[in-house]
C-alpha cells in the first residue's frame, strides 16, 4: 500500500482436482528436497549451539539440513513391518 489505495483481492476461484493432480505430480525430471522431505520440523537452540552445528557442518561440507537429517536417521532408523 504505497500509494494509500487500496486493491481489491478477487474471489478464491474453484478447485479444480485435475489441476491439483498435475501440479502434485510434477513433472518427473528432477527429485528436488521437496520430493524428498515434505515435514518442516522447528527446533530452538542457543545462539552457541546453532554456531558450533553451522560451523561443523561446514568443516564437514555438507548443509546443516544434511548433517542433522543424517543424525536423526541414525538415532530414529526406520523399522521394518
Amino acid at each position: 500500500m504505497k500509494n494509500g489505495k487500496r486493491v481489491a483481492i478477487g474471489a478464491r476461484p474453484p478447485a479444480n482436482p485435475q489441476a491439483d493432480a498435475w501440479v502434485r505430480q510434477g513433472d518427473g525430471a528432477d527429485i528436488g528436497k521437496t520430493d524428498l522431505y515434505t515435514a518442516r520440523l522447528t527446533l530452538d537452540v542457543t545462539p552457541a549451539l546453532r554456531a558450533r552445528i553451522k560451523i561443523e557442518a561446514f568443516t564437514r561440507g555438507l548443509t546443516v539440513a544434511e548433517m542433522l537429517r543424517a543424525l536423526l536417521e541414525d538415532e530414529f532408523p526406520e523399522k521394518p513391518q
